[in-house]
């Protein structure tokens, strides 16, 4: 059995080697790369879903880099704290699993071995992450229409990603918890204003959400210094101002040899309401 249900008809999914089926005969082939496509609101003729294969190369490039190293250590010294011993972890929005791979390994090293699931809409995210997260059951599913069952996780980890506090609570166990990290109102200014003539701040979504009490709320920031203009274009790219963005202005990117901008994380614990 495996942690995912059918997005069809909700009943639990068996492995098989190249499929997960459930009782009723729905099946999801495997991809090579080991992701299942659980994403039901595709249809033929649908743009791409998520971030493209360029976004993902960048961010898996500025992140291995260390780029955020210092909230990666973060995350996972609160999970290590706060997750309770054999939990099912579930990433919502799991990219290509870098915060994903070091929660899984910091939790074992704790000895608190969790069960990984991790979700994504974005195909090519997910093949970078089943290069990563070999232990881990991973699935291109939204974040609106989770394919679990209620009540089937301990911990969420979303990590800029879209927020469903509905389909939050539906899957966390009572007392479960849920880790967020959201941009601060300074976060990448400075390369906002490279580029842009009037750059503007991030709106920070309000801390509440229902369902939910407060654990902690904490601001992490920090001044990234990047001497490597490899690193600068990563991430510049990991970003959706690149797609947003003229040649030109692209142009002036391209144009530093050295670069300082902000690093701004809210970094917000909740707990689900028992």
């Amino acid at each position: 059995m495996t942690g995912f249900r059918c997005p069809v008809c909700r009943a639990p999914l068996t492995a098989e080697p190249k499929r997960l089926v459930c009782p009723a005969g729905h099946s999801y082939d495997r991809a090579k790369s080991g992701y299942v496509n659980l994403l039901q609101s595709q249809r033929s003729g649908d743009k791409r879903h998520g971030d493209d294969a360029l976004m993902v190369r960048a961010r898996r490039a500025f992140l291995n880099g260390g780029g955020y190293g210092f909230l990666c250590d973060e995350i996972c010294a609160r999970l290590v704290q706060s997750a309770p011993e054999n939990a099912v972890l579930l990433d919502v929005g799991c990219g290509e699993g870098y915060y994903t791979a070091a929660a899984a390994k910091a939790l074992a090293d704790a000895g608190k071995p969790a069960c990984v699931l991790g979700v994504d809409i974005s195909k090519d995210a997910l093949r970078f992450a089943a290069s990563r997260l070999s232990g881990a059951q991973l699935a291109v599913a939204s974040a609106f229409a989770l394919p679990l069952a209620d009540a089937s996780c301990d911990v969420i980890l979303q990590v800029f990603a879209p927020a469903a506090p509905a389909e939050f609570l539906r899957v966390l166990r009572p007392g479960g918890l849920l880790l967020r990290v959201i941009p601060l109102e300074e976060h990448l200014l400075s390369l906002k204003a490279a580029i842009y003539e009037h750059p503007y701040a991030n709106t920070v979504p309000p801390a509440a959400l229902p369902g939910f009490r407060t654990a902690e709320e904490t601001a992490l920031r920090r001044t990234l210094r990047l001497e490597d203009p490899a690193q600068i274009r990563a991430l510049f790219q990991m970003t959706p101002y690149y797609y947003k963005t003229s040649r030109t202005d692209q142009a002036k990117l391209d144009a530093l040899t050295a670069f300082e901008t902000e690093a701004a994380f809210g970094l917000r614990i909740y707990r689900k309401e028992e």
